[in-house]
């Protein structure tokens, strides 16, 4: 079932859409729906040689490390090389007053007619129109004839004993088979319950342009959302709520987690299976007579909800479902120094995220979290996260402790003026941690420096688009 969409996109002219990316951007034509009205900037990671190719018919800014260099100049060694941290060159060069931030382009595997079956190689049966709420037949006969030149996840029924939840084995007791899995992309849209598309980027719309309610939680969530209010024993005074900066979406099926608990719960999705095999499975309660098909039954862990991250709470900020107000905050959407070089990885969210929320904080402006979802089809490689983490691992002991007792000066009312003063508490007390974060102090500082000299005045809104490439 296809979401419903207006035939005038909104803030179509007030809203940019940031990709960082190091491969083709083919998966766009999923998102076509929804993001073709508005104007994409993608930021390539990686080799500036190599042609990364747009479907046609988006209107968009292509930015090399080339460009980056051009642009910036000396500046542009506050832009990090070889990692997704790369983007938030994109919130800099925007004109528009609203950011989202796209999906990286990650690759996934390759096509099968009309099934879209998923088997991985620890026995975790997932399916890609699972989310409809539904129950699928899935042909495993005619999967075993398909063509062996397709690439595919070979299982071993032996694998898996019959006390597994009754995988495979009362199936195929001795036969190997072959499982192709439909290409798609890291990050595709999700459906609601009911099989509705979910229009992420007009749910991010939604909860940037209505209020937030830091100073006092309501019970019933968002209370500006249709069929909610403020409830009883909320206080008038605070019901008109604050601006919000940030809209801060979720992930369903893989869950945004990090290396050590990748590797101790690989199987673990945000979403829950219940599979109906055969009468001698150990799922003796269902009784499926076809034996030439499996059944799957699956139902969304999906929250429909959105809350305000309350005033000096912090949260683990992900950067790939992602949009905030620019005129409010983008100056402290600063992605640290991360990936090549540098000896810490994917805590560039992360540290945006920590140092976005202090300031919203001391400027009394809001953060949401919740809706819209996202659903994530590929795990990263926890092993090769671990590398990247395992300093951010021990230094966050460090870092939530030095985030929840900063202090910012009444005088400083803008965010270039926080982030300034943020930068020197980072290198007063952090550089004490490691040398690094006296690198990123200094790096924080050339930021702000390079935002102002491409957003004069700080009128960052009202400054028109640039050129289409």
């Amino acid at each position: 079932m296809a979401a419903s969409r207006s035939s005038t996109p909104v803030l179509k002219d007030e809203l940019d859409i940031v990709i960082p990316t190091i491969r083709n951007l083919d998966f766009l034509e999923m998102w076509r729906p929804f993001f073709q009205p508005y104007h994409l900037i993608i930021v390539q990671d990686g080799d500036p040689s190599k042609t990364i190719k747009v479907p046609d018919g988006f209107d968009y800014e292509l930015y090399n490390r080339i460009d980056i260099n051009r642009i910036l100049g000396p500046k542009a060694n506050c832009i990090s090389f070889k990692d997704s941290a790369c983007r938030c060159f994109g919130y800099m060069v925007s004109k528009k007053k609203l950011t989202r931030d796209s999906l990286e382009c990650l690759i996934a595997i390759v096509p099968i007619d009309l099934q879209y079956v998923f088997v991985d190689m620890i026995g975790n049966f997932a399916c890609k129109t699972m989310n409809l709420g539904k129950y699928f037949i899935v042909d495993l006969t005619s999967l075993q004839s398909k063509d062996p030149t397709h690439a595919d996840a070979l299982c071993s029924a032996n694998k898996y004993p019959s006390n597994r939840k009754g995988l495979l084995s009362p199936l195929f007791p001795k036969n190997w088979f072959r499982i192709f899995i439909e290409s798609f992309i890291d990050m595709q849209v999700a459906k609601d319950p009911s099989g509705k598309e979910i229009n992420a980027l007009e749910q991010h719309i939604k909860n940037l342009l209505s209020p937030s309610t830091p100073f006092f939680f309501n019970t019933l969530y968002d209370p500006y959302c249709e069929g909610t209010d403020f409830v009883r024993g909320y206080p008038f005074s605070l019901r008109e709520g604050v601006p919000t900066a940030v809209s801060h979406g979720l992930w369903l099926n893989i869950p945004d987690y990090d290396a050590p608990t990748q590797l101790v719960k690989p199987r673990e999705r945000n979403t829950r299976y219940e599979q109906a095999l055969y009468p001698n499975s150990t799922f003796a309660a269902f009784s499926v007579q076809d034996t030439d098909h499996i059944y799957i039954y699956s139902f969304l862990r999906y929250v429909d909800a959105v809350m305000t991250v309350p005033k000096g709470t912090l949260f683990p900020m992900c950067g790939m479902n992602l949009a905030f107000d620019r005129e409010l905050i983008g100056p402290a959407m600063y992605f640290g120094l991360m990936g090549d070089g540098q000896p810490i990885g994917r805590y560039d969210d992360m540290w945006a995220g920590w140092c976005t929320k202090v300031i919203c904080d001391h400027l009394g402006l809001g953060v949401k979290t919740g809706l819209p979802y996202i659903w994530h089809s590929k795990a990263s490689n926890p092993f090769v996260n671990l590398k990247k983490e395992y300093k951010g691992i021990y230094w966050q002991e460090e870092l939530i402790p030095f985030f929840q007792s900063v202090t910012i000066p009444k005088d400083c009312t803008t965010v270039q003026k926080c982030y300034i003063e943020l930068s020197k508490q980072v290198k007063a007390k952090l550089g004490k941690v490691d040398d690094y974060f006296n690198k990123l102090a200094d790096a924080m500082v050339t930021w702000i420096d390079a935002w102002d000299e491409l957003n004069p005045s700080g009128s960052s809104g009202k400054l028109p688009n640039g050129a289409a490439k």
